[in-house]
């Protein structure tokens, strides 16, 4: 069964990203087809990138941060980001997460859910260009949330109903290349 990490892309105090992310948990829960898991990037508390030699070196990494974190990323077949838009990118925090690692990304793929003034749009078409030089194939279906009408006060996570038909697509999605690249992980 293919692992699945929804993974929050916002540290900041006072963030709407978990509530965000434990949505798409829940409706992915329901599924037989995948396993899924919330990986909080702030649970790791990474430093801004402080590895000597550059991940893609082959993981001769020093610190136990960064262990740690690619241990978790390395143990998942695809990864649901969970994406806000800070001036018209991803957030830092989840740049320099995902800039820790290299060969623990390769042959995977992504999905996104992502929020914003726009929905997010403009952070993810930013992440997909890092995700693409990380060998990692990312799909079509996208789920958009704006912080205008899917955010009470900007702060409190009131998705609109219809938001929720549209992740199982994005699921399927996932979970169809995910399965699709597996042949490509287990030869490396």
């Amino acid at each position: 069964m293919l692992k699945i990490a929804i993974v929050t892309g916002s540290t900041r105090p006072g963030r709407v990203n978990v509530g965000v992310a434990k949505w798409v948990y829940n409706l992915a829960k329901e599924r037989k087809d995948a396993e899924f898991e919330i990986v909080d990037i702030a649970d790791y508390n990474l430093p801004m990138l402080d590895e000597p030699m550059p991940s893609s070196t082959g993981q001769q990494y020093v610190h136990e941060h960064t262990k740690a974190w690619s241990q978790k990323i390395k143990s998942f077949d695809a990864y649901i980001f969970v994406v806000p838009e800070y001036n018209h990118g991803l957030s830092g925090a989840l740049k320099n997460a995902i800039d820790f690692l290299t060969p623990e990304w390769y042959n995977k793929a992504a999905g996104f859910v992502s929020y914003g003034g726009v929905g997010g749009v403009r952070a993810v078409e930013h992440l997909r260009n890092v995700l693409a030089f990380l060998q990692v194939a990312t799909v079509s279906a996208h789920v958009t949330l704006s912080i205008f009408t899917d955010f009470e006060n900007f702060t409190t996570f009131k998705p609109h109903p219809r938001h929720d038909a549209e992740v199982g697509p994005l699921l399927d999605q996932v979970i169809a290349w995910g399965g699709a690249l597996k042949p490509l992980r287990t030869e490396a």
